[in-house]
C-alpha cells in the first residue's frame, strides 16, 4: 500500500509516466493548480504554504524509497521535484504581491515563471548542474529543481529592478 502511494506521489499521480515531456506537463499542471488555489478557490497563503511544506518534506522519503532499488537515481518518471521547484517562485510571487492583483498580470507572471523554470530545469546552469550530477539520491533529485526555482526568482527580481529603473 505505501509503495503504491509513494509511486503515485513521486510520479504526480502517473503524469511522470507520460512518454513525452513529463516534467513540462507536471510544471504546467502545477502552475494551473496553484493559480486555481490562489485566484479561484482563494485559499489562504498559509494553508497553501502548509500543503507545499508537507509535499516537500514527504518527497524526500518517497523519492528515496522509490529510487532505493533502482540503477537510475534520477528516473524521468519522478516529477514531484518539478512540482516543488515550480511551486517556489509562484508561491513567493503571490506572497510578495499581496492580496490585490490584476488577474491578467498574474496570468502573465505565471507564464513567465513557468517558462523560466522549464528553461533553468532543462539547461541546468551552475549550481543546478552541480546538484544534479553530484548527489545521486533524493536530495539531488529535489534540490536541483529547488535551485532552478530560485533562479526564476532571481531573474524576476532583476527584471523588476531593471523595469523600475529604466521604464
Amino acid at each position: 500500500m505505501i509503495k503504491t502511494i509513494n509511486y503515485l506521489f513521486v510520479t504526480f499521480f502517473g503524469i511522470g509516466t507520460i512518454r513525452y515531456a513529463p516534467g513540462t506537463i507536471t510544471s504546467l499542471i502545477t502552475t494551473i493548480f496553484l493559480y486555481s488555489l490562489f485566484h479561484i478557490v482563494n485559499l489562504s497563503s498559509i494553508i497553501i504554504l502548509i500543503i507545499l511544506f508537507l509535499v516537500f518534506i514527504y518527497s524526500f522519503y518517497a523519492v528515496s524509497e522509490y529510487i532505493k532499488y533502482s540503477e537510475n537515481k534520477d528516473p524521468k518518471e519522478v516529477v514531484i521535484d518539478e512540482f516543488i521547484g515550480q511551486s517556489i517562485p509562484i508561491y513567493l510571487y503571490e506572497v510578495a504581491h499581496g492580496i490585490e492583483k490584476d488577474p491578467k498580470e498574474s496570468i502573465l507572471f505565471y507564464l513567465y515563471i513557468f517558462i523560466l523554470f522549464r528553461y533553468f530545469d532543462i539547461k541546468k546552469p551552475f549550481p543546478v548542474s552541480f546538484f544534479d550530477k553530484k548527489f545521486k539520491n533524493s536530495f539531488g533529485v529535489i534540490i536541483d529543481d529547488i535551485v532552478a526555482g530560485l533562479y526564476v526568482i532571481l531573474t524576476l527580481i532583476i527584471f523588476m529592478i531593471i523595469k523600475s529603473k529604466f521604464f
